[in-house]
């Protein structure tokens, strides 16, 4: 069956499209290849730092003169005109203690808003107030970093905002520089996966990190299956963080020059729906999220080298390279000729055995046509 036809030659088979490689096609791909800056849609530094239940808080409360509720009369006996609150950790209702005070809510308020809560409530009763808070230990706004990592673990967020790049060097850097660490960043029940190497190479791809995201790395090599008429035949590795379907093609060894059709080179993939539709696949024929697609790429036409020096391949894409019509033709005629030799060689067989036998018994080149069994030479 011609696979461009895109019809099944039996009834239970897989249903699959097939889309002509095209610079329009390259472009749609390359919108949706999966990188972080695409995956996740707030890419913006994190905001101000907030309280979380659990949080280490230090309160410091001045007083602009000696005698108030505060700072006794005799402040000359005191190092400053200021008294530090015990650290206290927000407690499940999200408040802590202030003496004086009372609860202060400080659950999804920043420092600088808990401040002046504190203010509001001791103004009334100490001279001219002022607060400091701050953040002894941060327990709620984390960043987990796991797997393949030197010191894997849970770092507290930075209020300037860092990227994954930087919150990977805090935990030590990955365990191996090879090209086949891969990055999964999880955030809010969503994830996405991209080779470490799209966070280097690509700066888009290294967004800002928000506390509670889980940052994970793991090894493993991306590989592609070659079949048919291709130089070589099996599974290769891509041996980098990202090749091109000419990459592909030439590691396998090429086209086999006496097999391979150049005009009929295909690779397989499953496809989101999304993808499919904006390719042109009437995505109705097919049921769940993948789509199979088949790419049909011309290398007769030299722009078809072009193309895939732009097609990107992905991790367990298969390439088939079809055999030319030629090579069909020669196959049948090997096999015309093997009947033919098999109903031959037992004509051959008795003529051959007549002519030893003439041999053995006059030692002329008459051949006698009476069959006779061939029997042992005379002593």
């Amino acid at each position: 069956m011609d696979i461009r036809t895109g019809r099944n030659a039996e009834p239970d088979s897989l249903p699959y499209a097939v889309v002509r490689l095209t610079p329009d096609v390259v472009e749609v791909l390359g919108r949706h290849s999966p990188r972080l800056s695409t995956a996740f849609a707030n890419r913006a530094p994190p905001k101000a730092f907030h309280f979380g239940i659990g949080d280490i808080v230090s309160v410091t409360i001045f007083e602009a003169a000696a005698g108030g509720l505060f700072i006794p009369a005799e402040a000359g006996v005191r190092p400053g005109n200021f008294v530090v609150i015990p650290n206290q950790a927000v407690d499940d209702r999200g408040n802590i203690t202030v003496p004086y005070a009372g609860p202060i809510r400080v659950i999804g308020r920043t420092p600088a808003e808990v401040q002046r809560a504190i203010v509001d409530a001791l103004k009334n009763r100490a001279i001219e107030p002022q607060v400091v808070v701050s953040v002894v230990e941060q327990r709620t706004s984390l960043i987990s970093v796991l797997g393949d990592v030197r010191a894997s673990g849970r770092f507290p967020a930075s209020p300037s905002g860092e990227r994954i790049v930087d919150v990977i060097a805090r935990a030590g850097g990955p365990a191996s520089q090879g090209y086949d660490m891969w990055v999964t960043l999880e955030r809010r029940g969503h994830r996405a996966s991209v080779p470490f190497g799209a966070l280097v190479y690509e700066p888009a791809n290294n967004i800002y990190v928000l506390p509670s995201d889980i940052i994970y790395l793991y090894n493993q090599a991306q590989t592609f299956v070659a079949f048919g008429a291709a130089g070589n035949q099996g599974q290769y590795k891509f041996d980098a963080w990202r090749i091109s379907l000419a990459e592909a093609v030439g590691k396998v060894g090429g086209l086999a020059d006496d097999q391979a059709d150049p005009g009929a080179v295909f690779l397989y993939r499953g496809e989101t729906r999304e993808v499919a539709r904006q390719l042109g696949v009437d995505v109705t024929r097919f049921e769940g999220p993948i789509v199979p697609v088949v790419y049909s790429v011309n290398l007769r036409d030299p722009g078809g080298y072009f193309l895939t020096q732009s097609f990107e391949m992905r991790n367990k894409d298969v390439i088939f390279i079809s055999n030319a019509g030629a090579v069909e033709t020669t196959k049948f005629l090997v096999f015309l000729r093997t009947i033919m030799a098999t109903a031959n060689d037992p004509i051959l067989y008795a003529i051959n055995g007549y002519a030893l036998k003439a041999a053995i018994n006059g030692g002329t080149n008459t051949i006698i046509t009476t069959p006779t069994p061939i029997t042992t030479a005379p002593r």
